[in-house]
């Protein structure tokens, strides 16, 4: 089976910049896709952007899309989000999964899921 732990969330300004990553490990790390969810308190989990394994192909959420970008490091099994121009509404708990049949964009089709990490955006 396959673990995921993400990292480099933490407390900045609306403005500034965060890069997450997130790392997986396991006996085999071939998925067909990378992504990366937010939930805020109080709401639903929502999707935020991911990543082909193999092919590098990349979808975001309107919300995120041209300040958010999902990169992977294939030789290091590690997935990133570098976020920029971060707004107060991007607070959340940030989680990485990773999806090993398919390359959607839905909590369904993943199968694996890191512990979450919680990025805040102050005003």
């Amino acid at each position: 089976q396959v673990q995921l732990v993400e990292s480099g969330g933490g407390l900045v300004q609306a403005g500034d910049s965060l890069r997450l990553s997130c790392a997986a490990s396991g006996r085999t790390f071939s998925p067909y896709a990378m992504g990366w969810f937010r939930q805020a308190p109080g709401k639903e989990r929502e999707f935020v952007a991911r990543i082909t394994w193999s092919g590098g192909t990349t979808y975001y959420a309107d919300s995120v899309k041209g300040r958010f970008t999902i990169s992977r490091d294939n030789a290091k099994n590690t997935v990133y989000l570098q976020m920029n121009s971060l707004k107060p509404e991007d607070t959340a708990v940030y989680y990485c999964a990773a999806n090993e049949a398919n390359w959607g964009m839905h909590s369904r089709d993943y199968d694996y899921w890191g512990q979450g990490t919680q990025v805040t955006v102050s005003s």
